[in-house]
């Protein structure tokens, strides 16, 4: 064989569609742009002649152009005959930017639309490829690496110092709005997200109209502080009935809208005031924007109806649970850019079995996705390290024995269920495990939580000792707010002063006291948290230490919680400590929580418990099933 033969990556033709030669006005999704097609060899087209010569090829193996090239008759055949359809209907209808982003990340051909027919995307794209035009290649390159604008230096009411990252992240969000296209900004926990959307929010102010910004009721204290903060001459109005009564919300007059630059409100809300979804909205920003994770909930919906010239999903988890999380955000601000639902769980199927693996949804999201990671020193550089550990821990003799009760008792449940009543009973023995590993008083309900009856405590205990010593500050995560109390007077015990603590039944008000009294008073050594209540929203820059003593078994989740001492801000290296029983289904998870991680990379991660629930009753109970040898707490 000739020296440029390669066998793994013959010489082909492909066919080549060219998307977007044609200078726009403007661009959104709905923008028309040129479609042309052709068969090119090393990117030069080929003549009708030579195409011909090609498609009456039987050998396997044609000359083109004095080179030896590999030619499959049929499947190019194909191939033209359905991206000449397609452009037969783009010379009738164009193609819309949206489905043109489409069919070069390769999504659409994945999904089953344009050009897949009974084709794998892996073959297909060995024949065929679509390529930007020059003017589209130039809009594009806007979004990826959007210049800087002059504007940053001086923008007016803006009281900050963008540290260049969120320079580069507000010119990229102003880049879209000048398209006309939504954005995801999707920084990790602590990078300043609120002070680059507010930026943008105060440049609009020199257009007429309301923004509407959608937060958790938790934030609201937090988003008013930040403006007051950074942009102190924004006029804002709180839709709540902490604020202003319930009856005066529902008949808001549109002038009270009219006469401030930003609306905020609950994602209750969105359904809950007519005038909300009646009112053209300048922009709508979603904070934390999972909460529209599930399409189908009232307020995903009520949030995908909402009016706007602008739209902006601001989130430190796009993929909270799973792709679908993804979807739903996408359908918010670029509605249709995925497809529809149907269409994205088909494609999504079809990329985790290909060569290419998640590669086509990251090409066509990145436009509109920007996510940055604080452990990326070429993104921030004078943050501390952060150490994330396991702390292993034994059962005690009682646990051990709770525990393995527990099991029995799950598999004569399972057999009697079928359907989505085993899936219930699954999730409930579930936690009775996990309640069990933290403590059995936990489980068994009483008031008394003997500190030697709990693996846990005691390495709760050896930790906490060094940390007292140290005269450090640590954060201690739960996801059961029944075991916050208990917690909180061990550790009393441990560090010889009283604590915090911090869960969904405090006020907001004297959430935020205490969150000061924890930042700013050395006299609190300790905060004993809900993982909900307190993932998201706070600074809690005074710990170095952070421990999560049971495990939400979702990593996106757990990261959030993390991150309220992880954040810009902190002056010291923070160790995380997760608990961990050996020999439990702790361990188990732990393990799959590690393989979960791998494939976040690729914009996916997901929730360990309704995996379990999926498997087959034999690889369940292999992973609850107790390994008395490594679990016991006195063992040798």
């Amino acid at each position: 064989m000739p020296n440029w033969w390669n066998a793994r990556q013959p010489p082909r033709p492909r066919v080549t569609a060219r998307i977007g030669d044609t200078v726009r006005p403007t661009l959104d999704l709905d923008s028309v742009l040129s479609f042309d097609v052709d068969i090119s060899l090393d990117g030069e087209p080929l003549t009708p002649e030579e195409v011909d010569e090609l498609l009456a090829s039987r050998r396997g193996l044609a000359l083109v152009r004095g080179k030896w090239v590999e030619a499959d008759p049929e499947s190019l055949s194909d191939l033209l005959h359905q991206w000449e359809q397609l452009q037969e209907r783009a010379d009738a209808e164009d193609i819309g930017f949206g489905e043109a982003l489409r069919l070069m990340s390769e999504m659409e051909a994945t999904a089953g639309g344009a050009g897949a027919a009974d084709w794998d995307p892996d073959s297909r794209t060995n024949w065929s490829h679509v390529i930007a035009g020059d003017w589209l290649a130039d809009r594009l390159q806007r979004l990826r690496s959007p210049e800087l604008g002059a504007w940053l230096d001086a923008l007016p009411g803006v009281r900050a110092e963008f540290r260049p990252y969120r320079k580069q992240g507000t010119a990229w969000l102003t880049s879209l709005q000048e398209l006309g296209l939504g954005g995801c900004l999707a920084d990790d926990m602590g990078l300043g997200k609120t002070l680059q959307i507010l930026a943008c929010l105060a440049r609009n102010r020199i257009d007429d109209g309301t923004d509407l910004l959608v937060v958790p009721a938790s934030l609201i204290d937090n988003w008013c502080q930040e403006i007051d903060r950074f942009v102190p001459s924004m006029r804002e109005f709180v839709a709540h009935p902490s604020r202003v009564s319930a009856a005066e919300l529902r008949a808001l007059p549109v002038r009270r809208v009219e006469s401030v630059d930003t609306v905020i409100a609950t994602y209750g809300a969105l359904s809950r005031y007519e005038w909300i979804q009646a009112h053209s909205w300048r922009c709508v920003v979603l904070d934390e924007a999972q909460a529209i994770k599930n399409p189908g909930t009232a307020q995903s919906r009520a949030a995908r109806q909402l009016r706007a010239g602008w739209r902006v999903a601001l989130t430190g988890t796009p993929t909270e649970n799973s792709l679908g999380d993804l979807w739903s955000i996408f359908d918010f601000r670029n509605c249709g850019l995925l497809g529809s639902a149907t269409e994205f769980g088909k494609a999504c199927k079809v990329m985790a079995d290909s060569r290419q693996g998640y590669a086509p949804l990251r090409r066509l999201a990145q436009p509109f996705l920007l996510r940055r990671l604080k452990t990326d020193r070429l993104v921030i550089a004078d943050l501390p390290d952060t150490t994330e550990v396991n702390a292993w821990c034994a059962l005690s003799r009682m646990q051990a024995a709770l525990y393995a009760e527990s099991v029995e008792r799950m598999r004569s449940a399972i057999m009697e269920a079928r359907g989505i009543e085993r899936r219930g009973v699954v999730l409930a023995f579930l936690m009775r495990l996990k309640q069990i590993c933290n403590h059995p008083a936990q489980w068994l309900g009483e008031a008394h939580y003997e500190p030697g009856d709990s693996g846990k405590f005691a390495r709760l205990a050896e930790i906490c000792d060094i940390i007292a010593a140290r005269q450090a500050k640590v954060l201690v995560f739960t996801q059961f707010r029944t075991i916050i109390e208990p917690l909180s007077r061990y550790l009393a015990t441990v560090f010889g002063r009283e604590g915090l603590t911090l869960h969904g039944g405090t006020a907001v008000r004297r959430r935020l006291q205490r969150v000061r009294q924890f930042e700013e008073e050395n006299r609190f050594p300790f905060l004993v948290i809900s993982v909900k209540a307190g993932g998201v929203g706070l600074n809690l820059t005074a710990a170095s230490h952070v421990i999560h003593f049971d495990r939400w078994w979702n990593p996106a989740v757990e990261d959030q919680a993390t991150d309220r001492a992880f954040r810009i801000g902190q002056t010291n290296p923070v160790l995380v400590q997760k608990f961990v029983c050996r020999g439990t289904v702790e361990e188990r998870v732990d393990a799959m929580i590690a393989r979960k991680r791998q494939i976040s990379g690729e914009i996916l991660s997901g929730d360990a418990s309704a995996s379990l629930t999926e498997m087959s009753d034999e690889e369940l109970f292999a992973m609850v099933s107790l390994d008395l040898r490594g679990a016991l707490l006195d063992a040798a």
